[in-house]
């Protein structure tokens, strides 16, 4: 399928044009698109957090598919306003590159991070050593992306030195010592809460975000579930 991409302010800025044109095997939806730039050009940086995409002239969303023939535009939020704070959830089968993720979180006052990040254990000490071959995630994604910008904003209230926020959860067939999860916060400097927010963000994470694992080993397989029952209002 053929398509073609319309690029502008910061977005046709950076990548230095204001249109190409892709050809692919098969279509793909908006979320791909989007990875796809980011492989494209990792130099770059891309920051999607905030990115608007129309297709065809209207608003298009992660989920929605991008047909043979589209038109597809890259673009900020229209108008001005406040600077926003750097913010990236995100749910993903790809590996993710703390670097990068860092690069979209670091902003001219930033002068530290704080960076939490999971791992598939492949063996678990319980009344005995239990060994995973591996586990498989899965989410209820429309509703994980809005509890992982409610945490964001709890940590901000809490907080409201932190400057960047970052979720990021792995989906899918993952192996022992694969990165699962990172949550990671950036301030000014290290004294203005970025280790408190970043214990705090995995934590609620783990509460309310509704994401969950199969342990897969050599005695068979069982999902995981947690014990906290979310109060009303969270």
């Amino acid at each position: 399928m053929n398509i073609r991409v319309l690029y502008f302010a910061t977005y046709k800025q950076k990548i230095g044009k204001s249109e190409e044109q892709f050809t692919f095997e098969q279509p793909l939806n908006v979320g791909q698109f989007k990875q796809f730039l980011r492989d494209r050009y990792p130099e770059l940086a891309l920051d999607f957090s905030s990115i608007l995409v129309s297709v065809n002239k209207e608003f298009a969303f992660d989920e929605d598919l991008i047909q043979d023939g589209a038109e597809v535009a890259i673009f900020p939020p229209v108008s001005g306003g406040n600077e926003a704070m750097p913010t990236i959830l995100e749910l993903t089968e790809q590996v993710f590159d703390i670097d990068q993720v860092l690069k979209r979180l670091v902003r001219p006052t930033t002068g530290g991070s704080c960076v939490f990040v999971g791992f598939v254990r492949q063996v678990t000490e319980r009344k005995r050593p239990v060994e995973t071959s591996y586990l498989e995630y899965e989410a209820y994604e429309a509703m994980a992306i809005e509890k992982m910008r409610q945490v964001a904003e709890e940590i901000r209230q809490r907080w409201p030195l932190v400057e960047g926020v970052a979720i990021i959860q792995r989906l899918g067939h993952l192996d022992p010592g694969t990165p699962t999860i990172l949550v990671a916060c950036t301030a000014a400097h290290r004294d203005q809460g970025i280790f408190e927010a970043a214990r705090y963000g995995i934590d609620r994470v783990k509460e309310i975000v509704p994401v969950w694992k199969k342990e897969v080993g050599a005695k068979g397989e069982y999902w995981v579930e947690g014990e906290y029952i979310p109060k009303k209002g969270e």
